[in-house]
C-alpha cells in the first residue's frame, strides 16, 4: 500500500470502558468514529479502558463488543483481531506503560506527588466557570526537592503541574476552534492515582500516541479533557 493512501494516516479509536453497559450516547459517539473511518479509508481502533479493576469486568466488555457488532461497526484492530501491531489494547495490561511515562514526566519537571485531599481541594472553592469542577490551587503544590536518583512512589498521587494563564486550542470539526484557559477551566489535574494506577488522563495520551491515533470523536462534556491531553 502506497504511503500516500489515507489509510496510512486516518487512524480512529473506539474506547469505551466496561464498567457497565453502552449507553445512546456511547453508540452515536461509535457510529460517529466508524464512519470517519470508512468515509477516509483508515484504520478503526477497538481499545479496552478497563482501568479500575474495582469498577470494571470482563462480562460488560463483552456485552460492549457484542452491542457494537450489531450496530453494523467493525474495527480494524483490537483485542480480539489477530496481527494487530498497536496493542495491547487492553489498558489493564499495561499499567508499567503508564509508569514509565510518569517517570518520565516527573524528571522533566511535570509532575510532582500531591497529598492534598478531595475535602481540602473542595474547601478551597475555586470552580471553573460550569461550576461542576473544583481547580487545584497554585499554592497547594509541593514545595519538596525531588531527589531523582529515587524513582516516583506509586503509592502516593501524583498531579501533572500546568502554567496558569495559559490558553489550550484546537481544532474540532462540530464547534470549530476550541480554547481553554488553565487556572479558569482547569489546573493541575491527576495523572497516577495513590492506589497504584495511572488516571485516565496519563492513560489516553500514551496509548493515542503509541496507536498513532489521528483523531479522536468524543462527546462535548470531555471536551475539557483534551484541552488536559493536548499539555
Amino acid at each position: 500500500m502506497s504511503e500516500d493512501n489515507p489509510k496510512n494516516f486516518y487512524r480512529g479509536r473506539l474506547a469505551p470502558t466496561p464498567s457497565g453497559y453502552l449507553h445512546v450516547g456511547h453508540a452515536r459517539t461509535f457510529c460517529t468514529a466508524w464512519k470517519r473511518a470508512r468515509k477516509l479509508d483508515g484504520t478503526l481502533i477497538l481499545r479496552m479502558d478497563d482501568l479500575d479493576p474495582s469498577r470494571c469486568r470482563e462480562e460488560f466488555a463483552d456485552a460492549c463488543k457484542e452491542d457494537i457488532r450489531k450496530m453494523g461497526i467493525t474495527w480494524d484492530e483490537g483485542p480480539d483481531v489477530e496481527q494487530s501491531a498497536h496493542g495491547p489494547y487492553l489498558q489493564s495490561q499495561c499499567s508499567d506503560l503508564y509508569y514509565e511515562a510518569l517517570v518520565r514526566l516527573w524528571r522533566k519537571g511535570f509532575a510532582y506527588a500531591c497529598k492534598k485531599t478531595r475535602k481540602e481541594i473542595r474547601g478551597a472553592g475555586l470552580l471553573n466557570p460550569t461550576k461542576d469542577e473544583f481547580l487545584f490551587p497554585q499554592e497547594f503544590r509541593s514545595s519538596q526537592v525531588e531527589d531523582f536518583s529515587q524513582t516516583p512512589s506509586k503509592t502516593v498521587n501524583w498531579r501533572f503541574r500546568t502554567n496558569w494563564g495559559d490558553k489550550i486550542s484546537f481544532p474540532d470539526n462540530r464547534k470549530g476552534n476550541v480554547q481553554f484557559e488553565v487556572g479558569r477551566d482547569f489546573s493541575d489535574f491527576l495523572i497516577w492515582r495513590k492506589d497504584g494506577f495511572s488516571s485516565y488522563e496519563l492513560a489516553t495520551v500514551v496509548d493515542d500516541q503509541r496507536m498513532k491515533v489521528s483523531e479522536v470523536v468524543r462527546g462535548e462534556d470531555l471536551l475539557v479533557s483534551s484541552a488536559r491531553q493536548c499539555l
